[in-house]
């Protein structure tokens, strides 16, 4: 196991991520022809779900929607939990809502789908046979994790007092940025883009996931069916790029320096 991916699963931290999708297969190929990404089955509690491995470590899940079901095909970020009921207690008292379980998922661990105060989806995961990500920083796992949301003021509190970050403004006249801290290590960001937030989607986690070229994964992207709604672009931690897939789960692409 990386040592980002040994941080990745601090009680707070992010530990997993996961997409629920309308076509499993379709969905499978995507990745595995962007990431290199191989399938095995997962637990079955939601319907058919598959973990995806590169080089026989997990990366990250990926489930099929149920018919009627009408939730967005989105990628979810799962936040480490010693205990997911616990968590979930507290997710209502701070002013969220708990939309699915506390619920085991059978001996991998515990989980809850919840959303913050201001509607972004996020998961809580405790972890048990299954802990959570065991490789993160190589091309095609997940780097960085970050809220997409109106401004970083307004919610900033919940997640302080729900799972324990120390947050630490990006100085900045013109950019809303906070990053989230646990153990004096960054864990993720909540970044506040204003009336630039996407009307369709409103706050939302977003996922980061390293790639040896941006441009080249972005072409690639097009070519298996997906689309390009950032271009590539230089940041002060990588060259980055906004996609969505064949079904349009958002996420991002990063070469990191």
């Amino acid at each position: 196991m990386t040592t980002e991916a040994a941080a990745r699963r601090m009680p707070g931290a992010p530990c997993w991520v996961s997409l629920l999708a309308h076509s499993l297969p379709a969905t499978q190929e995507f990745y595995g022809a962007l990431f290199g990404w191989e399938f095995r089955p997962g637990p079955q509690h939601f319907g058919p779900y598959a973990r995806a491995f590169l080089d026989g470590l997990e990366v990250a899940g990926v489930g099929e929607l149920a018919a009627d079901r009408h939730l967005p095909v989105a990628w979810t970020t799962y936040l480490a939990s010693d205990d997911a009921d616990v968590t979930a207690e507290q997710i209502r008292s701070c002013g969220g809502t708990v939309g699915v379980g506390p619920l085991d998922a059978d001996d991998a661990g515990r989980m809850a789908i919840a959303s913050d105060p201001q509607g972004a989806i996020f998961g809580v995961w405790q972890g048990r046979a299954m802990p959570g990500t065991a490789v993160s920083g190589e091309p095609g796992t997940p780097v960085w994790n970050e809220l997409v949301t109106q401004e970083t003021s307004s919610v900033a509190p919940f997640y302080e007092h729900v799972f324990g970050f120390e947050s630490e403004a990006v100085v900045s006249a013109d950019f809303d940025y906070l990053t989230l801290h646990i153990k004096g290590k960054p864990v993720a960001g909540i970044h506040g883009v204003g009336n630039a937030l996407p009307r369709d989607r409103g706050p939302h986690w977003m996922t980061y996931f390293a790639v040896p070229d941006t441009d080249a994964a972005a072409r690639r992207i097009v070519e298996l069916g997906g689309h390009v709604l950032r271009s590539a672009r230089d940041s002060a931690h990588g060259r980055v790029a906004t996609v969505a897939d064949t079904e349009g789960a958002v996420f991002a692409i990063i070469q990191r320096r």
